[in-house]
C-alpha cells in the first residue's frame, strides 16, 4: 500500500537564503496537539556551520541564540571543518554516530564505479539502508539524545540543531524534540520532508573521475541517500513504539526525562494555552 506523504506548507516568506549554510530553518509555528504551537525563534535546524560567509554569520549571529548543537563526528568535522564561531553562543558537540560506522559505504558512495554501485544500492537497497540507520539513531543514541533534550530543558534556548546536511542526525533529533513538547506528527513529518527542496538539498560530491560519475543512473542510486522520505521518519517512530511501547515510555524510560523536565522543556518551546 502506498504511503501518504504529508502535506508541505508553503516556504516562510522571511526565510533567509543563506549563501553557504544550507537547510536552515525556524520550526516556529508547528502545531501542538493541544492547539498551541512553537514559538518562533526559539528552536532552528541547519546544516554545518562551516563554510558560513560573514553575511551568514552576522544573520546567525542575530538569532539571538543560547547553544549550536553540532551531531557531526570528529571524521566530518575533520572534512568540513569547525562551525563558525558566533559571539556569546555556546557551541556543543554530541556526534550522533561514529566514525567508522559506515565509513567504507561512504567511501564507495564518493568514489565507486557505477557497476559497484548497483550492487550496493540498487533494488532498494539504498532507502532500506537508510531506514535501518533512523532506527539505529533511535535505538543506540539515547543517552545522546536525552542529554540534548535536558539541556535544552535547563538553559540552552534559543538552540540550533545541525549535523552535515541537516537532514538526517538533525532531523531525528529535531523530531525527537518536537515529540517531546507534543508537536503533531503530521506536523512534524511535513517540516522533515522541507529538506527536499532544491535549495536546501545537500550538494553531492564524488570524487570519482569516471565519464559516468555524475551520470543519470548514478544520481537516481544515490538519490535515497539525499532525500528525506518520510518513510525513513516514520521508521524511527515505529521503533520507539515497538520498543518502548509508548512515546512516553521512551521519553521516561529510553531518555529518562522526567515529566517535570519534559513540562520545563515544553514551557520553552511552546506558546502559553
Amino acid at each position: 500500500m502506498t504511503q501518504q506523504l504529508p502535506q508541505v506548507p508553503p516556504a516562510e516568506a522571511a526565510e533567509p537564503e543563506l549563501t553557504e549554510v544550507r537547510n536552515f530553518r525556524d520550526v516556529g509555528g508547528l502545531p501542538t496537539t493541544d492547539g498551541r504551537a512553537v514559538r518562533p525563534g526559539r528552536l532552528f535546524r541547519s546544516g554545518h556551520l562551516a563554510h558560513a560567509t560573514e553575511d551568514d554569520a552576522a544573520f546567525l549571529a542575530s538569532l539571538g541564540l543560547h547553544t549550536v548543537f553540532d551531531f557531526r563526528n570528529e571524521s566530518d568535522r575533520r572534512i568540513e571543518g569547525p562551525d563558525v564561531e558566533l559571539p556569546g553562543v555556546r557551541n556543543v558537540n554530541i556526534p550522533l554516530n561514529d566514525p567508522a560506522d559506515g565509513k567504507e559505504f561512504w567511501k564507495l558512495v564518493r568514489d565507486g564505479e557505477i557497476a559497484q554501485l548497483r550492487e550496493v544500492l540498487g533494488d532498494g537497497k539504498a532507502a532500506a539502508r537508510m531506514s535501518d540507520s533512523y532506527r539505529k539513531n533511535v535505538l543506540e543514541r539515547t543517552e545522546e539524545h536525552g542529554r540534548l533534550l535536558h539541556s535544552m530543558a535547563e538553559e540552552s534556548i534559543p538552540a540550533l540543531l545541525h549535523c552535515a546536511a541537516g537532514k538526517d542526525r538533525a532531523g531525528v533529533a529535531i523530531a525527537i524534540t518536537l515529540l517531546a513538547v507534543g508537536v503533531e506528527r503530521e506536523a512534524i513529518e511535513a517540516d522533515y520532508v522541507k529538506s527536499n527542496a532544491p535549495h536546501r538539498r545537500y550538494k553531492v560530491r564524488r570524487s570519482s573521475t569516471s565519464p559516468d560519475a555524475m551520470s543519470p543512473e548514478v544520481m537516481e542510486l544515490l538519490s535515497p541517500l539525499f532525500d528525506a522520505r518520510v518513510e525513513y521518519l516514520r521508521a524511527a517512530f515505529e521503533t520507539i513504539e515497538t520498543t518502548w511501547g509508548s512515546v512516553d515510555a521512551y521519553f521516561t524510560e529510553g531518555l529518562k526525562l522526567a515529566p517535570e523536565t519534559r513540562e520545563r522543556l515544553r514551557e520553552r518551546l511552546v506558546t502559553d494555552a
